[in-house]
């Protein structure tokens, strides 16, 4: 088959027109189309049904969008390896990670890592979804458990623990609870029961929720939940990480907390030699590193 038809077709099926794949290649509309006539000739079938709104693959274009998309991922992959420098760090990153991980800690560390390498880009995806990376719709995750995918190199960062916290402000005004009691006196602000997250933090809910509490405020991700005390509107749930990046926060009942959630760090065996993704990773793991020894220097304090 000719390679250059299959691109086109590509670009006509995700686009679903063959104007707007004619701009997104940078050719005409009738250059577009005779050769997605062609490549049906060559073929002997149907790609697309054609309809007023637009193209819609046929079960046949189906089974070669299928077979294109794996060839668009692995060209990908190739040309990021291409790409990476003996030398230098250099190109796109795309990184997925959780919303809470991603906006509450690596964000603010973002500019030190441009800082060390300004010739690198970060495409930086935040949602509770897991990727697939084998299929190349990220370059590199950061998880709050073990990936299970196959084919991936896997390094686990560190563990966290859910724990709660209240703004100064608020203990101030409201008092520190002193037992579990009389955390019924407080709001507990937290995710929802139906919002994805990682069990320990649902189960460390459940028991709070065990003691009397009625009144709450429930958010869907971590950002939200930091915002809100950091508001003096409660008492907290959040990932032990945030509150030495926090300054004004309290830990409350600092015998209650989540079982350890452990955090990993993967990619795909391919990108193995990616300088990008170690660089990347290297980064990360000193980071947390010096965190960590913050984190317990304040416990021993």
């Amino acid at each position: 088959m000719d390679w250059d038809k299959l691109r086109i077709f590509h670009a006509v099926a995700d686009a679903g027109s063959l104007t707007h794949a004619g701009e997104t290649l940078g050719l005409s509309q009738s250059a577009v189309s005779r050769q997605i006539r062609a490549l049906e000739e060559s073929l002997n079938t149907t790609l697309f049904h054609r309809h007023a709104r637009g193209l819609i693959l046929t079960e046949q274009g189906e089974l070669l969008f299928d077979a294109t998309a794996v060839m668009n991922k692995r060209l990908d992959t190739a040309a990021a390896r291409i790409r990476d420098s003996e030398e230098e760090v250099f190109g796109e990153l795309r990184v997925t990670t959780t919303t809470g991980f991603g906006s509450l800690w690596l964000t603010p560390r973002l500019p030190a890592l441009y800082e060390k390498y300004p010739d690198l880009t970060i495409d930086l995806n935040l949602e509770e979804r897991v990727l697939d990376l084998p299929m190349r719709e990220a370059d590199v995750a950061i998880r709050m458990k073990e990936p299970s995918q196959a084919d991936l190199i896997r390094r686990r960062l560190m563990s966290v623990r859910m724990r709660l916290y209240a703004s100064e402000t608020y203990v101030a005004s409201n008092g520190m609870p002193q037992t579990l009691a009389q955390l019924a006196d407080h709001r507990l602000i937290s995710q929802g029961a139906n919002t994805t997250q990682v069990a320990a933090g649902a189960t460390l809910i459940e028991m709070l929720m065990s003691h009397g509490i009625t009144r709450r405020l429930t958010v869907n991700n971590y950002f939200g939940v930091l915002q809100a005390v950091l508001n003096h509107l409660g008492i907290g749930i959040l990932p032990d990480y945030v509150a030495l990046d926090t300054p004004g926060l309290l830990r409350v009942l600092p015998d209650e907390e989540s079982n350890e959630v452990p955090v990993f760090l993967a990619y795909p065996e391919e990108l193995r030699q990616s300088k990008r993704i170690a660089a990347f990773r290297d980064f990360v793991t000193s980071e947390i590193q010096t965190q960590r020894r913050a984190m317990r220097d304040a416990e021993q304090d």
